[in-house]
């Protein structure tokens, strides 16, 4: 009964999210003459282990149903097989139970110890309890703990035989990984497997033994089942042969006599080094097919770090094992089947010459800053590189009054200034609550001799750490040298965003509109029609001020979530902007991390003909929701094609531009698409116990957040911030070298003094 009602929930989910995909794509599908590089010259295919266990807990009705219900090449389902004490199976992930239900609380004295493969294992075993045992009384939890809790309990452990013949995959894989414990145990998995293949359809057969594929081999010998033999790790021993798998991976037409296909950890194909950058690929994959032997690969995983090549785009990392242009595996193992199978369907044999006019704008955060440091040369040419429409530079001034690129007032958070001007920290509440070393205090030349640091905004000790070979690599740049580097590149605009002019006038002397119209008027863009010039700011007095001198794009950003538009702010910001930035969270509202909304604010700007950008986009798991699954091109496909904006402002623009090429973008023509997400979808079929409280909804966007006091006049003297080291007070930019030549002669006249007393003094 258990079984039905789950299955009952998540067919509900699975309707919701069907209907979703009908209403993007109609019902004809695309031709396609594509080229796979396999063994059979097929589309390779995706085996989702233990069902979308990335997600859900692993071998649950959910995990197995979830990926039919996406508009995608759907999944082969994955069986780990544990039998029970009555000679049943199973499909649990691990030989201990504790690991992955919640046995230990049911069955509280069924704690034992055995010895598997030489090391003893203490816990709960499926050897030591009947099917009905399982199935009627424990439940399935999330076995690896940095995933959701939140389905546990939500399914019943389930009988292979149940998998095989209810889930709807379009393939059936048993994975047999313990055969020679069973036999200890007087349970046969080779007379199982073979009386399950005579009820149902079992497309492939892997394990890691050699004996029980050989054992297996003529009951198999001329059927459709395909035998593949597990690769484990390198120097870990195969039991018969008495070798190490790296040794047999060596002799792979030994592996022939037995198997037509291999399974190996994805590093075998694409090692990395100990700084988990990639290594030329192996001769793997085109060796098995020489042997006629099918290549898997498996360990795929959207939620760990993966190479640093890949900049937390996992589906990059699948591409790169079937779409690299020399070969392709044919197939991938993995916990989250939605992005092998957008890979597979959307992503492969796209032309990246292929033009993406009139979608989305792909807008630099700090330049490629999800790769390179912020704001650097190197980050400003990754952007242009990796498809960026428009680049950005977040203007700071220097105590010399030069407009610079860089990501924060505060140099604490970009730069090694920590390490060089810890003298001129000081606290400034207009800013920040917290002490800084701001770039107001230090000069140009100061601050080029500072190193770029990059910026992990999602590692707090998890080892989400960006590029770590170019951490303090990159120069920093002047507003000139950015507005320059724009004009040399083919980019269709520029975005400058300005903070704190209202202090940086009132308080320092330092005119920063008035700069950078200058700055912008030297570098030839109020003449020339090829490149749009945006002005951002949550400042609307600083937006009102270029709207009133120039022609350019002004963008308002609102700085907090926002849960929609009152209407007399919307008429307060057509005075003055052309579009809008909104952070994610304004366009979708979250319980713990899951959607629990979407909001009518791009619609509603939309209708007053402005438009909308999102930001900040990041590639990490750890900032996208659940419903996204890890994957951060389902989080663009959701803001494009679900909501509608504008541009996406993101720190790793490879990923916006790669998604905005895809071959199912345009729902007209695509067999398949990428998912749009149903809020509550997942919310529904969670536990209440095991989510946070409900946040408080986003307030609405009204007058008095939109509306500033005008910007105070330039002040005509500067005051110091950190004595001995800055300005003296009063004084501006422009007095300032006027004030050093006073100071120069009041000390030459002092000295002489000195000079002319001690002269009476000695004489």
């Amino acid at each position: 009964m258990k079984i039905q009602w789950g299955r009952l929930l998540v067919l509900l989910v699975a309707l919701q999210l069907a209907m979703a995909a009908l209403a993007q794509s109609p019902p004809s599908s695309r031709n396609s003459t594509r080229i796979w590089r396999t063994l059979t010259g097929n589309a390779p295919v995706v085996i989702a282990r233990g069902g979308f266990s990335g997600l859900f807990p692993d071998s649950s009705t959910f995990a197995f149903d979830f990926p039919n219900s996406l508009n995608l090449p759907r999944p082969i389902s994955w069986c780990d097989v544990q039998l029970t004490k009555d000679g049943k199976g199973v499909c649990l992930p691990s030989l201990l139970l504790d690991n992955c239900t919640n046995i230990q609380e049911i069955y509280q004295t069924g704690k034992k110890t055995y010895t598997v493969n030489g090391e003893i294992l203490t816990g709960w075993f499926s050897i030591d309890f009947t099917i009905e045992q399982l199935v009627n009384n424990v439940t399935l939890i999330q076995g690896i703990f940095t995933r959701t809790n939140a389905f546990d309990a939500t399914g019943s452990i389930l009988p292979v035989e149940y998998v095989g013949t209810q889930t709807q995959a379009p393939g059936f894989w048993l994975n047999i990984q313990h055969d020679i414990f069973f036999r200890q145990h007087n349970l046969s998995m080779r007379s199982y497997v073979i009386s399950v293949s005579r009820q149902m359809v079992v497309d492939y057969i892997s394990s890691p033994d050699v004996a029980f594929l050989s054992s297996i081999g003529a009951r198999f010998k001329g059927s459709k089942t395909k035998l593949v033999f597990r690769f484990l790790e390198v120097d870990a021993v195969e039991p018969l042969t008495n070798q190490s798998y790296g040794s047999l991976l060596k002799n792979l037409t030994f592996v022939k006599t037995f198997a037509s296909g291999i399974l190996v950890p994805k590093d075998y194909i694409w090692p990395t080094n100990s700084d988990n950058y990639l290594e030329p690929h192996s001769a793997v994959v085109r060796d098995a097919h020489k042997e006629g032997l099918e290549a898997y690969a498996y360990g795929f995983s959207n939620d760990v770090p993966l190479s640093h090549n890949y900049s937390y785009d996992p589906l990059a990392e699948c591409l790169n094992y079937i779409d690299n242009g020399e070969f392709s595996v044919d197939g991938v193992l993995t916990d989250f089947p939605v992005t092998a199978s957008e890979a597979v369907g959307c992503f492969s044999h796209v032309n990246p010459n292929t033009s993406d006019k009139g979608k989305p704008l792909v807008i630099s955060h700090n330049g490629a800053s999800g790769i390179y440091a912020d704001s650097t040369d190197l980050a400003y040419r990754q952007a242009v590189s990796d498809g960026a429409d428009v680049i950005d530079c977040n203007v700071q001034m220097t105590k010399d009054g030069t407009p610079i690129c860089l990501g924060s007032i505060d140099l604490q958070a970009d730069t090694t200034a920590s390490s060089s001007f810890i003298n001129r920290s000081t606290t400034i509440t207009d800013i920040q609550m917290t002490a800084g070393i701001f770039s107001f205090d230090l000069s140009w030349a100061e601050i080029q001799s500072l190193q770029p640091v990059i910026q992990s905004p999602a590692s707090r000790g998890n080892g989400l750490i960006r590029n770590p070979a170019y951490v303090n690599q990159g120069k920093f740049m002047t507003l000139s040298d950015f507005l320059t580097f724009g004009k040399e590149n083919s980019i269709s605009g520029i975005l400058i965003r300005i903070e704190y002019a209202a202090y940086l006038a009132e308080k320092r002397g330092l005119g920063v509109i008035d700069t950078v119209i200058t700055a912008l008027h030297d570098a030839g863009y109020d003449n020339q029609m090829r490149q749009q010039v945006m002005i951002q700011s949550t400042d609307s007095s600083v937006l009102t001020a270029f709207k009133q001198k120039t022609k350019y794009k002004i963008v308002y950003e609102v700085e907090n979530a926002i849960s929609g538009v009152q209407n007399m702010a919307i008429d307060d910001l057509k005075g003055f902007a052309d579009a809008v930035a909104v952070r994610r969270s304004s366009l979708f509202s979250f319980h713990g991390s899951f959607i629990e909304a979407s909001t009518n604010v791009v619609k509603t700007l939309h209708l007053n003909n402005l438009d909308v950008y999102v930001f900040v986009l990041r590639n990490e798991f750890t900032f996208l929701a659940f419903d996204f699954f890890a994957d951060p091109t389902v989080e663009i496909h959701n803001y494009v094609q679900g909501v509608n904006v504008d541009g996406l402002i993101t720190e790793f623009p490879r990923t916006a531009r790669s998604y905005m090429r895809n071959t199912c973008y345009n729902a007209s023509k695509s067999k398949y698409n990428v998912p749009l997400i149903v809020p509550r979808g997942l919310l529904q079929v969670a536990d209440p116990s095991a989510l946070p409280p409900a946040d408080a909804p986003a307030p609405l966007l009204k007058v008095p957040d939109v509306v500033e006091p005008p910007l105070p006049p330039v002040a005509a003297k500067v005051p110091s911030s950190s004595p001995g080291t800055g300005s003296a007070p009063g004084s501006s930019p422009a007095n300032n070298g006027q004030m050093r030549a006073c100071g120069t002669l009041l000390s030459l006249a002092f000295l002489l003094l000195l000079w002319s007393t001690s002269l009476v003094f000695l004489g």
